[in-house]
């Protein structure tokens, strides 16, 4: 039996809550319920599917990932979109961050067998956001202000169980010091 699983960042539960304001807005006036259902987060490794039995062999490759580096803060800095018509997503951007990036390639020297583009973002409306729906939306987003920021001290190994649970964790620890 395969399973989905993949790597990311989550924010406090505070953060989480903020954030479920704006899906439950695309949610009720723009008719995205999909995005409600994914806690935020900020992918580090994209989905990605594996027999349930090799399971093991992604804890320890999970648990190899070099996460000896200082616990750093992440701005949330407003809205950003990726207008695709096909696929329109509106997300909450996140400051330019050479931590995050860094972490981003430590997780991709264990996790190497997917080719993509690391683009930080916070999704708030995807999949059932409709293009004509995305324009209105993206419309409002695009000026409305929201700003915080939260420390990143560990990433998390998700698995799909009909919904994405946390299954490993790695804190950040800077050893050298």
């Amino acid at each position: 039996m395969k399973k989905l699983y993949f790597i990311a960042v989550y924010p406090p539960e505070n953060i989480m809550e903020e954030v479920k304001v704006f899906k439950k807005d695309l949610a009720d006036s723009y008719g995205n319920s999909k995005a409600l259902k994914n806690d935020a987060h900020i992918t580090l490794f994209p989905p990605f599917s594996r027999e349930i039995d090799w399971e093991e062999d992604i804890f320890t490759a999970f648990q190899k990932i070099d996460t000896g580096l200082d616990p750093f803060e992440i701005e949330l800095n407003g809205f950003g979109s990726f207008a695709q018509p096909k696929n329109p997503v509106i997300f909450i951007q996140p400051e330019a961050n050479p931590n995050l990036t860094d972490l981003y390639q430590r997780v991709k020297q264990q996790f190497n067998f997917i080719s993509y583009s690391f683009t930080p973002h916070m999704t708030v409306g995807y999949r059932d956001l409709t293009w004509e729906n995305f324009l209105k939306a993206w419309d409002k987003y695009q000026n409305i202000q929201y700003k915080t920021k939260f420390l990143v001290d560990k990433i998390l190994l998700l698995r799909h169980d009909g919904k994405w649970v946390p299954i490993a964790e790695k804190k950040l620890t800077n050893t050298s010091k």
